[in-house]
């Protein structure tokens, strides 16, 4: 189903070949069963189910052609015994007054809005407060939407915020709340108004650790402009221990008309955070900055990384059976930016295909790909053309 690109190995830069096909749609060959053959390689993994899939509510989570199998520690949070469950069996019952007032008491939360989709729109942010942990899962069940309005930031988690409680002398670094969103729709968030945690337009994150599941995000935004704001869907700041936020199974935009906006990063964005990224869709996302990081003179800066947008020191950005495509830059990184200050980050592409992105120049090694010219590059499976 798919050809593969040959790309020559460069020894210096540690960039491996990628060579060979692969029509059958499966994981190294393995067959294409929808469960995937390769390796986790860090004792074990399970699988993901894909409940939104409903076309009325726009494309569906995740990679369809994705086969990666998922680490044990990427799977969905057990919601058996819920701690709170929002709605009582009607729409009408699922507001947002209650939802927030869940997130707020942390915890297992759950929902029953009744049998068909529905759409619960904020008039303001849902807030963690840090000591309601340590897990704190949030499921929509496949049928939850939650909606900024336009207007909102529609969930904030923030272990150095005072507001929301410190729990440990290191709030930069500490190992709660575990916080796990799976199962819902972001739409039409919004985080323009904030003036000081700027980016991050359906979801801000900073400390614990995080990680999102068949969920999907549609027209969320985030500043217009900026050198360093950005990821129109999640914005992500110091995960524990630097292990790695797990986004599987998820869309951000997925057609024309859905997709995400913001000065940099129009799906994701992170400083000095890895990421492990499987079976997921980033497409006709936008970042609209414009002079780069740095801003050059008389530019307000930003323009860069049209799906993923990754700055800092030390990390890795690993992709697997995920689809980058249709997303657009101004600046820099059509596809991803990726720029490691001590320049000590790698990035991993397997089973992937990164193709048809627009915009945006500084490719010293593969097309659409923003980043130092002696960044790891392993490239296995995968077409980047």
């Amino acid at each position: 189903m798919r050809s593969l690109v040959c790309f020559a190995v460069a020894s210096t830069m540690s960039v491996l070949a990628a060579c060979g096909d692969s029509d059958d749609g499966g994981y190294y060959g393995s067959g294409g069963d929808g469960q995937g053959g390769g390796t986790s390689g860090d004792g074990g993994s399970v699988e993901v189910p894909n409940p939104l899939t409903n076309p009325e509510d726009g494309p569906p989570a995740g990679n369809p052609d994705g086969n990666c199998e998922v680490p044990s520690e990427g799977g969905l949070a057990d919601v058996s015994s819920p701690t709170t469950v929002v709605g009582s069996g009607t729409p009408e019952s699922c507001t947002a007054d209650a939802f927030i007032s869940a997130v707020a008491g942390g915890g297992v939360i759950t929902f029953d809005c009744g049998p068909e989709p529905v759409t619960i729109t904020l008039d303001r942010t849902a807030k963690i407060f840090n000591d309601t942990g340590p897990e704190i899962v949030i499921d929509g069940g496949g049928l939850v939407t939650l909606s900024g309005a336009g207007n909102h930031r529609i969930l904030y988690m923030n272990t150095c915020d005072e507001a929301q409680v410190w729990t440990t002398a290191e709030c930069d670094n500490q190992d709660h709340p575990r916080l796990t969103v799976q199962n819902l729709t972001f739409i039409d968030a919004s985080s323009k108004n904030e003036t000081e945690l700027d980016g991050g337009g359906a979801i801000w994150v900073r400390g614990g650790r995080f990680k999102i599941l068949n969920s999907r995000f549609f027209n969320n935004a985030c500043a217009d402009s900026g050198p360093d704001v950005g990821g129109a869907g999640i914005r992500v700041f110091s995960q524990y221990n630097a292990e790695p936020v797990y986004v599987v199974n998820t869309t951000f935009g997925g057609e024309d008309g859905f997709g995400n906006t913001c000065s940099n990063g129009g799906g994701v964005s992170s400083i000095g955070v890895s990421w492990n990224i499987i079976n997921s869709l980033f497409s006709y996302n936008h970042a609209i900055g414009n002079g780069g990081n740095p801003a050059e003179g008389g530019t307000p800066g930003g323009g860069s990384g049209g799906a993923i947008y990754n700055d800092g020191n030390t990390m890795t950005l690993s992709l697997c059976g995920t689809r980058i495509e249709y997303n657009d830059v101004v600046q820099h990184g059509s596809a991803i930016f990726f720029v490691t200050n001590d320049h000590s980050g790698d990035i991993r592409i397997e089973t992937s295909n990164i193709t048809n992105n627009i915009g945006g120049s500084w490719y010293p090694t593969y097309p659409q790909i923003s980043n130092h010219d002696d960044t790891p590059i392993e490239v296995i499976d995968s077409v980047i053309e």
